[in-house]
């Protein structure tokens, strides 16, 4: 179990980060360094099957199944292999606070950047426990370095203990999904399980199996251009118009005021001129009745526009990205109780949260692959307060052979 922690140290040093800007697959090519490192330890550890996706930056392996569980569904472990876009992933330096003490941590003194309890309380949670930090100026890649250290940690650990019973466990890394597009190249067929989790969550014991029904919305306004000293009853400021679109969204339909299942309409860039001016939303609820209504309050904002101002002054363009997996899940209850018991059997107290987000495993749900979310014991991520805690990521490593161990005939 404690490979889990020299392999995450290697994996956070390597920059991954997915491109929202790029046209390309993957979407950045620095994803290939980690695949390739990944797919050169697979087989060193003995691990059947592997292929690598060179094209489009997948890697798939298997471990096989034990004598007398080769009829055991194939239980699949999926993680990815990205990070965000959000903060700088390049020269990460990651480091281990031994033995925490529940204070404020200096990650960077000669910078002066503090994470503070105050700031974030969860931290005295952890007093006593190892945590790993980075020095304030990038991201650490927990999200999702952590679960492909925990997958690869579990499939060494079973590879080296055959007296541990299980059926064929596949495992699947990917690219690009911190931009949504980390199930578009997935190939479900050649993955071949019958049943996966995604490790791609948060603290020691969260279990997710609901997620945001999501959509992309874009909103175009038309204004016209007018020397102001003339503009009297003849200039249409598009900037000025696309405030009022904004300002007829309910106010408290923001991801600022809403938590658990609330819903939001998140406003994510705007950008404009007097002629022209566009916004782009993300939509999310978790009722999908909810969700399609807040799509349906988006267009009918933009007709009301159109009629107050004229025809084409506003286009709206709504995109759906994923839905919520709950929907397929319930089908499959055993993935979420046999995680549970394994949980409950390691004595962590599983927390069953709905995911304000989306993982890989929603779209792969809805693809034929029934697939939950596990924990990998980071936290704070997509930022420079990112952190994971090594003592939690080998209990996952635990806890990943546990629930193998479920699936065995």
């Amino acid at each position: 179990m404690k490979r889990v922690i020299e392999n995450f140290l290697e994996y956070v040093k390597l920059d991954t980060q997915s491109s929202e800007e790029s046209t390309v697959v993957p979407s950045t090519s620095k994803q290939h360094d980690l695949a390739r490192v990944l797919v050169r330890q697979l087989k060193e550890m003995g691990a059947e099957d592997i292929t690598y996706d060179e094209e489009h930056c997948y890697v798939y392996a298997s471990i096989p199944a034990s004598d007398g569980c080769k009829e055991a569904p194939v239980l699949g472990f999926i993680a990815h292999m990205d990070t965000s876009p959000a903060v700088t992933g390049a020269g990460v330096k990651p480091r281990i606070v031994e033995n925490y003490d529940g204070n404020d941590l200096v990650l960077n003194e000669e910078k002066q950047i503090v994470m503070k309890v105050a700031d974030f309380p969860e931290l005295a949670s952890y007093k006593g426990k190892r945590l790993i930090v980075t020095d304030g100026t990038t991201l650490l890649g927990a999200d999702d370095k952590a679960g492909v250290a925990e997958i690869m940690a579990m499939a060494e650990h079973l590879l080296k203990h055959p007296e541990i019973e299980h059926g064929r466990i596949r495992i699947g890394f990917t690219p690009d999904e911190e931009v949504g597009a980390g199930a578009d190249h997935f190939d479900v067929e050649l993955f071949g399980a019958d049943y996966a989790y995604t490790v791609d969550g948060g603290r020691l014991g969260e279990l997710e199996y609901e997620n945001f029904n999501a959509a992309g919305a874009k909103v175009v306004v038309h204004g016209r251009s007018v020397h102001p000293g003339e503009a009297k009853d003849k200039m249409r400021n598009a900037i000025l118009m696309v405030q009022e679109f904004h300002s007829m969204l309910p106010i408290a339909e923001n991801p600022m005021y809403t938590c658990g299942y609330e819903g939001f309409y998140h406003l994510d860039r705007l950008s404009g001129t007097v002629e022209e001016a566009e916004a782009e939303y993300i939509i999310r609820d978790h009722d999908r009745e909810k969700f399609e209504k807040k799509k349906a309050l988006f267009r009918q904002v933009g007709e009301f526009l159109n009629r107050k101002y004229g025809e084409r002054t506003v286009e709206i363009y709504l995109t759906d990205s994923y839905y919520n997996m709950k929907e397929i899940i319930e089908k499959h209850m055993h993935l979420v109780e046999n995680a549970k018991e394994a949980m409950k059997e390691l004595e962590i107290s599983p927390v069953v949260v709905p995911i304000r987000g989306g993982t890989d495993g929603a779209r792969l749900s809805f693809m034929g692959l029934p697939c939950p979310n596990l924990c990998t014991g980071g936290a704070n991520f997509h930022g420079r307060f990112e952190y994971a805690c090594a003592d939690d990521m080998e209990m996952i490593v635990e806890l990943l052979v546990r629930i193998a161990g479920k699936y065995r005939e």
